[in-house]
């Protein structure tokens, strides 16, 4: 699979749902606890370093860029999907949001103090992640802080009917130990880690996993 092949799928699904999608999900961490105090402590860790910049990369309709911001750090965010950002703009509209790739961040070297990827790189497959781990590094200061969001299991997901729309999205599951390794090997160690079972919404059927690594 080239880059063209899943970033423009992973592009086009979310373009063709974007509507439907924030009007369901936008508000999905309301009866969320863990994964918002898992959030929350991630903002605090980076409020209390010299760089309050945080990057929300896979951002969505904003919703997590809105709640690092409410926890005191300076967050914006990027997604492929122009239609996403366009959602994530509408609903809010003092925040800052553009169009990006987190295989290709268009922001210099150590310029932020935190990366935020909640449920992104489960759209990028197994060949194409230590690019995007690099890309993570590369943009962090010293000292900076990632916290990544992911499905937990070993075999992916593809889904071709979402909203009533025809797309091609592959969700890739993944274990934890794995993620950490990669991360290590990149220059970021694992700080924190949770796995909570899912959510009885009728949308998660796996274990979901929150990892928090720093830069060395």
């Amino acid at each position: 699979m080239d880059d063209h092949d899943f970033l423009t799928g992973t592009r086009t699904g979310y373009d063709r749902t974007a509507g439907r999608y924030a009007e369901r999900f936008h508000t999905h961490l309301d009866d969320k606890p863990l994964d918002r105090a898992m959030l929350g402590a991630f903002a605090e860790l980076v409020a209390a370093t010299e760089n309050k910049q945080v990057i929300d990369v896979g951002c969505g309709t904003g919703a997590t860029t809105k709640i690092l911001h409410d926890h005191g750090v300076e967050a914006f965010g990027i997604d492929l999907s122009p239609k996403m950002i366009d959602h994530a703009q509408r609903l809010n509209p003092d925040l800052i949001f553009e169009v990006g790739s987190m295989t290709s961040l268009d922001i210099p070297d150590a310029s932020v103090g935190g990366v935020c990827a909640w449920y992104s790189i489960i759209h990028i497959p197994d060949g194409h992640l230590d690019r995007v781990f690099d890309e993570f590094v590369r943009v962090l200061a010293p000292g900076g802080m990632a916290l990544l969001a992911f499905q937990v299991g070993d075999q992916p997901r593809v889904l071709q009917e979402a909203f009533g729309q025809q797309i091609e999205l592959t969700f890739f599951r993944r274990q934890p130990d794995d993620i950490s390794r990669r991360l290590e090997r990149t220059g970021l160690r694992r700080y924190a880690e949770l796995v909570r079972e899912p959510a009885n919404d009728g949308f998660e059927s796996t274990p979901q996993a929150y990892l928090i690594a720093q830069k060395s």
